[in-house]
């Protein structure tokens, strides 16, 4: 029997869902682009646990956050982008380029950091800083309406 009611603002009702009826919350693949705070994030978050004073191929970065974030896909450039930016802030807050190091090696770049406290800690306050960027780029998207740039 069908409501013979006309449809008004607010009158949507849901039924549960029929038998076998897949879960639609599958995330689409990302391709994390240079300077995206959600790239960066990841990017951070992989560079805070790297081990101190030992060089670490940018590939061997690259090949973990691809690993590790099956959803997203990085390449040389972006994270070689987020490490040359981390470097470039470094030398801005320490006058020094010891605590992030980025060097050619015989097998590509590489990075190092420094065997301080203050160089996790300062990693720590990179990524909190990042992920309020997400946060606030959350949250424009949703007074936005979605991708309605104009509203």
């Amino acid at each position: 029997m069908t409501d013979p009611r006309p449809a008004a603002p607010g009158g949507l009702r849901l039924e549960p869902p029929p038998p076998g009826l897949p879960d639609p919350n599958v995330a689409p693949p990302v391709v994390a682009e240079p300077g995206d705070p959600f790239a960066v994030l990841r990017v951070l978050e992989l560079v805070a646990r790297v081990e101190r004073g030992r060089p670490v191929l940018l590939d061997d970065l690259v090949a973990s956050l691809n690993a590790r974030y099956l959803d997203w896909v990085f390449d040389r450039a972006v994270v070689a982008d987020a490490l040359v930016a981390l470097h470039a802030n470094w030398m801005a807050d320490f006058r020094n380029a010891s605590g992030i190091m980025l060097e050619d090696g015989p097998y590509g770049p590489a990075l190092t950091l420094e065997e301080t406290d203050r160089v996790s800690a300062w990693l720590v306050g990179q990524a909190q800083r990042t992920a309020a960027r997400c946060r606030g780029q959350l949250a424009e998207f949703s007074r936005r309406d979605g991708t309605n740039r104009s509203g």
